[in-house]
């Protein structure tokens, strides 16, 4: 699938060539439910093995997950592509995470580290790539920075994508949803 871009007197149209669908904006945000993990539990056992929030998921009391928001710079366009993802954290950084959600301190933390645990799409295989969280003001979730060496994601992470590039990833993504 591609993204059409036409300019219209009503400013620019981006249209999905395969379904026709029309965007007055691009979408550049995209994110997940779950993490991955979770679609690895039977159906019928979710409710009884899995505590969620909308930022905080804890399967059988002893995988902790917590949502960030990974940036990818597109260097020749004036906004950023996003991502919502999950990642793994330890249990005592996913209390102390808890404990500070409201406090404006929580900005002095340390970076976490955990393990990406969701997929990106067109970076091929990015469960349990290595990552750190950045804590931002109350009522923002972390921001996610990839670590691990010699990753594309690391890469366009650090320096940046272009606008086509984004345009590829957001088609992708907008063609996995039909």
């Amino acid at each position: 699938m591609k993204l059409i871009v036409r300019e219209t007197d009503k400013g620019i149209i981006y249209e999905c060539t395969c379904c026709g669908k029309q965007y007055h904006h691009l979408p550049l945000c995209f994110g997940n439910e779950f993490p991955d993990y979770y679609f690895t539990i039977p159906h019928d056992e979710r409710e009884a093995r899995v505590e969620k929030t909308e930022s905080l998921c804890v399967i059988d009391k002893q995988h902790f997950f917590h949502r960030g928001r990974l940036t990818i710079p597109i260097i020749d366009h004036q906004e950023d592509l996003h991502f919502n993802v999950w990642a793994t954290i330890g249990e005592e950084n996913f209390r102390k995470r808890n404990e500070l959600w409201r406090n404006p301190a929580r900005v002095n933390e340390a970076p976490y580290f955990g393990w990406l645990q969701t997929s990106v799409p067109t970076y091929g295989d990015t469960i349990n790539l290595k990552i750190i969280a950045i804590e931002n003001e109350v009522d923002c979730i972390p921001t996610m920075k990839v670590t691990e060496a010699n990753h594309p994601l690391k890469f366009d992470q650090e320096a940046g994508i272009t606008f086509h590039k984004a345009l590829e990833i957001v088609a992708f993504v907008l063609s996995d949803s039909h």
